[in-house]
């Protein structure tokens, strides 16, 4: 049986990759490996969780010996690698956590492939899930292409940058057999509430402030993450080695028109008075080294793989009101904590 290793499949992406990768490919073996931090939940896989063709491997990236063990003893046929910390806040306040995570564990991974797969890498991938954020800021025109130089601002895209140059120098020293991918921001089912969206949705319906950065006047591209995680099957089992490929939801938006936007939705399905929800906008000081926008070209993607978004973003953002509506015991016990009594009970079964 073939054994596909993805890295970060509890969290928001990656749970959406793997139930992809489970149901699609019933005779290859997905391996999900996760440290399960404040981010990543189990519970995001519970319908895919007793497939005969899923696994679950709670370990840390960090660890270079057990990487190297694991791969050793599993001889895995290809990595999708979306274990990272992630949100730019909390670089801000400790950056060396993302050092050691997004550097020094991509480094293990590639280490532990390049272990195995030195005599036959034929057939073999590892695919490294990127952020267009390594690009750094654009002004109010242009796109994100993938021979954009790149010019990180924050501690958390500087540790995705270092990350993806080391994917290519292990691809131009070693011959590794590798892809890359950047995205833009993603948004959808399953997202831990310290991102927008969720997270506005989250204090809409308990009446709680909607802190906006500065004047709400930073633009980004926003993609609904099933599409990304269709565009990451393409890339994986498609991509030609070595390449980079960017995906984008081609929706760009103004933090505040998108605010506003959710803020008009949540009135109608909470049954609110217009504008009710817009009074709980509140400015606060803007983010240290806050990019104004990204915006991704992916016609490279388009052209080559045939690959496309499939919703527009006033579409997508109703489907995932509706899913945070409809699935609040998720978000409660996401945001209370009660989440890890779950982990404890998965573990003693297993």
């Amino acid at each position: 049986m073939k054994k596909i290793l993805i890295t970060g499949g509890a969290g928001f992406i990656g749970s959406h990759v793997v139930r992809l990768f489970v149901n699609k490919y019933p005779e290859t073996l997905i391996v999900n490996l996760d440290k399960l931090t404040y981010a990543g939940n189990l519970a995001n896989l519970s319908d895919v969780e007793n497939k005969p063709n899923y696994e679950f491997i709670k370990a840390d990236i960090t660890d270079g010996e057990f990487i190297l063990k694991l791969f050793a003893d599993r001889q895995f046929d290809g990595v999708i690698h979306l274990a990272a910390e992630s949100h730019v806040d909390r670089s801000i306040s400790n950056p060396l956590e993302f050092v050691v995570t997004n550097v020094v564990g991509t480094v293990n991974l590639l280490n532990a492939a390049r272990n195995i797969w030195k005599d036959k890498p034929e057939g073999k991938r590892f695919y490294h899930v990127s952020t267009d954020e390594v690009y750094g800021s654009l002004g109010d025109e242009g796109f994100f292409t993938e021979e954009t130089r790149y010019d990180p601002h924050s501690p958390y895209s500087a540790s995705k940058a270092s990350s993806d140059h080391f994917v290519r120098a292990y691809h131009d020293t070693y011959g590794l057999p590798v892809v890359i991918s950047n995205c833009s921001n993603n948004y959808g089912s399953f997202q831990f509430p310290e991102k927008l969206i969720p997270l506005f949705i989250h204090n809409i319906r308990n009446n709680k402030p909607l802190p906006v950065y500065g004047k709400g006047e930073n633009v980004r591209d926003w993609l609904w993450v099933e599409d990304h995680a269709r565009a990451i099957d393409v890339i994986f089992h498609q991509g030609s080695s070595g390449e980079t490929y960017n995906i984008g939801g081609h929706n760009e938006w103004k933090n505040i028109d998108l605010i506003r936007l959710m803020c008009s939705i949540m009135d109608r399905k909470l049954g609110r008075e217009t504008g009710t929800s817009e009074k709980l906008i509140t400015y606060v000081k803007d983010r240290a080294g806050h990019d104004l926008r990204y915006a991704i070209d992916s016609s490279k993607l388009q052209r080559e793989l045939g690959w496309t978004p499939s919703l527009q973003f006033e579409e997508g953002l109703e489907k995932t009101v509706d899913w945070y509506l409809q699935n609040e015991e998720w978000l409660k016990n996401v945001t209370s904590g009660d989440y890890q009594k779950y982990y404890e009970e998965q573990y003693t079964k297993r």
